[in-house]
């Protein structure tokens, strides 16, 4: 087995990992590798060929592709070393890596790493579809590769479950496509993702949205010939609401999940409200010189604040190699509380300012997140509407934090 040693090895070269290594190399850290496990750089950005990525990052709106291209050419132009084709197989708390690409297995001592793998989406059998396993059934991504990167058309009839956004913008891309779009069902009784998604992709296009619904039976043979679909109450099915819908194609967009075996493999402390790991304000795990960010550190909806949260993690990556970064012993912890589902960072040293990020539980509107230590306001931001959908980001001044000992975040 080979062996390398480099001071700062980020893994995932997607819009996460390609944003740390822009930032790295900008304040001062010369040996950098981005692994990645596809052949290009990109990441599923190379798959969203719609528009609305960078209008808070460049002020302008682009496709997948355009976006990710800015950061590479910044990657490029920066002369940072890549490994494309490479999967890291495993991390150990001493951030030592074993990589596996077509070259062999290498063995990388890291001085500082990047967990920056992204996440992937759940599955027919993750979420228990009952009925037959006929062809005809895709994750929404999946279908969105097909026919944005390979030119294949997976069905002409499709029924989509769940309104996360990937699954809204496959509504749209389908019926572009010539296809015909049923509906789409949620089993919550609000949609998941963005208003401007269901604007743009389902009440432009005539798509119909049924809520609280949601798909209790497939059927088919050797191809989907139809789904039942049924109203929910308490996620039970309400008896005499089934209906069979007849479709070629189900289109699954019912849930990401972040990509975080290696993390566990490597006994990293994990988060249960994120499924990402537990971090302070400089976004470093439990172990000392891991840090984490983007989709494998908690789901975003838009790819700016991705870019965003890397940048933070790459910089804080090169201080902690200069000694700039060190784990305090009376760390202020933060915890959700009334109408909040999970808040990050979890807990923050006090001695810099922060930019915290929750999400809510539940649809409201006029409403105010309170952060508080005890009964002291430290922050409060008013929004017209809440959505869990909508990440809400709240900056939080360090002279707030002086005698602060436990933080909570609610919605009032």
């Amino acid at each position: 087995m080979r062996e390398m040693k480099r001071d700062l090895v980020i893994i995932g070269g997607g819009p996460a990992g390609l944003s740390a290594a822009a930032a790295a190399r900008q304040v001062g850290c010369e040996d950098i590798l981005l692994i990645e496990r596809d052949r290009i750089l990109g990441g599923i950005l190379n798959q969203c060929i719609h528009d609305g990525f960078g209008l808070h990052r460049f002020g302008e709106a682009l496709t997948g592709p355009e976006y990710a291209q800015r950061y590479i050419d910044k990657v490029n132009d920066a002369g940072i070393e890549t490994l494309l084709g490479t999967i890291v197989l495993s991390m150990d708390h001493e951030r030592k890596l074993t990589v596996s690409s077509r070259k062999g297995y290498t063995r990388i001592h890291a001085g500082a790493v990047v967990l920056a793998m992204g996440c992937r989406e759940r599955t027919a059998g993750a979420i228990s579809l009952p009925g037959t396993r006929p062809s005809g059934i895709y994750t929404a991504g999946a279908a969105q590769n097909f026919i944005n990167l390979q030119n294949i058309m997976v069905g002409r009839r499709a029924v989509i479950l769940g309104s996360g956004d990937i699954g809204l913008i496959m509504a749209r891309r389908m019926t572009l496509e010539g296809a015909k779009v049923e509906a789409v069902f949620e089993i919550l009784p609000y949609a998941s993702g963005l208003p401007r998604n269901i604007q743009q992709c389902l009440n432009d296009y005539d798509i119909p949205l049924h809520l609280g619904t949601s798909v209790i039976e497939v059927h088919g043979k050797d191809r989907l010939s139809g789904v039942t679909v049924a109203e929910i109450n308490h996620f039970q099915p309400v008896p005499g609401t089934e209906r069979f819908v007849p479709c070629d194609t189900l289109l699954l967009s019912v849930g990401l999940i972040p990509e975080n075996e290696l993390s566990a493999g490597a006994s990293v402390k994990m988060a249960s409200g994120t499924s990402g790991a537990f971090v302070d304000d400089t976004f470093m795990t439990s172990i000392p010189g891991v840090f984490s960010c983007g989709n494998v550190l908690h789901v975003h909806d838009l790819v700016d604040h991705v870019s965003d949260e890397a940048a933070l993690a790459g910089e804080f990556a090169c201080r902690y190699l200069d000694g700039g970064i060190y784990r305090t012993d009376t760390p202020i912890a933060i915890e959700p509380k009334t109408g909040v589902r999970y808040v990050l960072p979890q807990q923050v040293s006090g001695k810099s300012d922060f930019t915290l990020s929750l999400r809510v539980t539940e649809p409201s509107r006029d409403r105010a997140v309170w952060v508080r230590d005890g009964d002291r306001k430290v922050a409060r931001k008013k929004l017209v509407r809440l959505h869990p959908a909508e990440m809400i980001r709240i900056k939080v001044k360090k002279e707030k934090l002086e005698t602060a000992g436990k933080l909570e975040v609610s919605v009032q």
